[in-house]
């Protein structure tokens, strides 16, 4: 018999919210492109002052055509054959970069992602630490504090997709997670141990300290802080200047005159500077030179005016390095030393192979999972069309879901699967229930239905009440499966149950 089924409100929301779901799943920001993304690009290397930029994507090398990571990798390989500079031109989404040196460009690029979605560590690979404060415990303000410090400190070191967020336990105990992608638990420890002593130094002597003692405030907004100007190089490339003020305790402040007294003027092209540069260093890494103005020489002044430069090929890159390396500066002068040491309380990592493998055998599982249950519900009710329909159901909602992960930039990661797992489990209870009603012969089949509907209602409730504590459950390690799970049920009590019930509505009557 052909159905010919009435499409009701109900059904049209679910193939709305289908459609909407599958655009923020696929329509991507690098659709129909092929090339390699750059995703992170070492500080101060000659990759970072050239015109790269994370999130672009190479397409070409030398006008070779690049899809994906190998052809990336083979050309690489064949253009620094020698240890002679070489001129390369990347071809990018935002125009050519011309990179002259003898080695390759200090980046680090992905595949392009076909889809929005966004994976935790455990399936694209990285490393995960659980930190807490030596021998003492942390209020929830000083464990945001703490967050907050140690992201800046692995923004200054250049690591990309990291994730550094408070949480804590059922106990009140309040901890930070950390986590970043394509790290070893030898780097989080390399991270963690140090407590992110920033010093300034003229020559070898400590001007001033990344402390509350020696530096009052730090300007980021409003005229004292800026870019300057643009200009054009003689080889075409631009630079831009930029600086910032950074208010200073009174003591630093005759601490650098004193320092600065003996120092001779050096002129150049650009201005007079001072001939020793102010060096900036954090846990004893140089991580900046900056020229000292020379009307700054032995005078005792608690404004500084830090100052430097962005290189581009275009007006456009320079102005946005200058604007990258400003920004940087100012976090790092505001960042300070942590006020804890921090002792790792849990420490995990996983290989992309690993992951990848992981994602799967879950992908595996889910389908015959829910072929098995079409096949046993056709087996007992001995109707196509309901063995269809739980399983047109039962992918919408992972579809739904999937979609919403996308849109609000949800990272799956294995407790997030397994609540998809879980919804799909409860759906097609629903589901078993709503059949089991609709064929039942008590009441007429719009009554029926409602009961059914009531029985589902009542089973969600419960259910969304139990997962409100899992969310902080053991300082936050199911929080995935409680998230995504309460998604999941949501949109199926909003969308998918209500379409499924005038699908086995028709079905019944027909």
């Amino acid at each position: 018999m052909k159905l010919n089924l009435k499409l009701t409100w109900k059904i049209w929301l679910l193939i709305i919210s289908l459609i909407l779901a599958l655009l923020s799943i696929f329509a991507t920001p690098y659709l129909f492109q092929n090339g390699v993304v750059i995703s992170g690009i070492t500080q101060n290397s000659t990759a970072s002052v050239q015109g790269f930029k994370v999130g672009a994507v190479i397409n070409s090398i030398n006008g070779n055509p690049v899809k994906n990571i190998d052809d990336y990798s083979t050309i690489l390989q064949n253009v620094f054959i020698s240890n002679s500079s070489q001129k390369v031109t990347f071809g990018t989404n935002q125009g050519q970069v011309i990179y002259y040196s003898n080695l390759p460009p200090e980046i680090i690029v992905k595949s392009i992602s076909p889809t929005n979605l966004k994976t935790g560590l455990d399936l694209s690979g990285g490393a995960s630490a659980l930190v807490k404060a030596e021998n003492q415990s942390l209020t929830s303000d000083q464990a945001s504090e703490i967050a907050q410090m140690i992201s800046n400190r692995l923004n200054v070191y250049g690591l990309e997709d990291i994730k550094v967020s408070p949480i804590s336990d059922l106990s009140g105990n309040n901890y930070i997670s950390i986590q970043i992608a394509g790290a070893t638990p030898q780097d989080l420890d390399n991270l963690i141990s140090q407590q992110g002593k920033f010093e300034a130094r003229i020559g070898d002597q400590i001007v001033f300290q990344g402390e509350k003692q020696d530096i009052s405030s730090v300007a980021t907004s409003g005229q004292q802080s800026g870019l300057q100007t643009c200009n054009q190089q003689t080889d075409g490339s631009y630079t831009c200047t930029f600086n910032f003020a950074v208010y200073l305790s009174q003591t630093a402040a005759t601490r650098a005159a004193q320092l600065t007294q003996n120092l001779t003027i050096n002129h150049t092209p650009n201005g007079d500077y001072l001939s020793t540069p102010l060096d900036l260093y954090l846990d004893g890494q140089k991580i900046d030179s900056l020229q000292i103005s020379a009307d700054l020489k032995g005078v005792v002044t608690t404004q500084v005016s830090i100052q430097g430069y962005g290189i581009g090929t275009t007006q456009t890159n320079a102005v946005d390095n200058a604007t990258s390396e400003m920004k940087r500066l100012q976090t790092i002068l505001q960042t300070g030393s942590l006020p804890f040491k921090l002792d790792i309380v849990q420490e995990n990592t996983i290989s992309p192979l690993l992951g990848q493998n992981f994602t799967n055998t879950i992908l595996i599982a889910a389908a015959v999972a829910i072929l098995a249950v079409s096949i046993v519900i056709f087996i007992r009710y001995r109707k196509l069309k309901e063995s269809l329909a739980v399983i047109l159901t039962s992918v919408s909602e992972i579809i739904i879901i999937l979609g919403i992960a996308a849109l609000i930039g949800w990272n799956l990661d294995l407790p997030s699967i397994a609540g998809i797992l879980a919804t799909i489990g409860t759906g097609i209870d629903s589901q078993i229930i709503i059949i089991d009603e609709a064929r039942s012969k008590i009441l007429n089949i719009k009554q029926r239905l409602k009961r059914a509907f009531a029985i589902i209602l009542g089973s969600y409730f419960t259910a969304f009440v139990s997962l409100i504590p899992l969310y902080w459950a053991v300082a936050g390690f199911f929080k995935g499966f409680a998230f995504t799970t309460i998604i999941g049920i949501t949109v199926g009590i909003l969308i998918t149950r209500p379409a499924f019930v005038d699908i086995i509505n028709k079905i019944e009557k027909d």
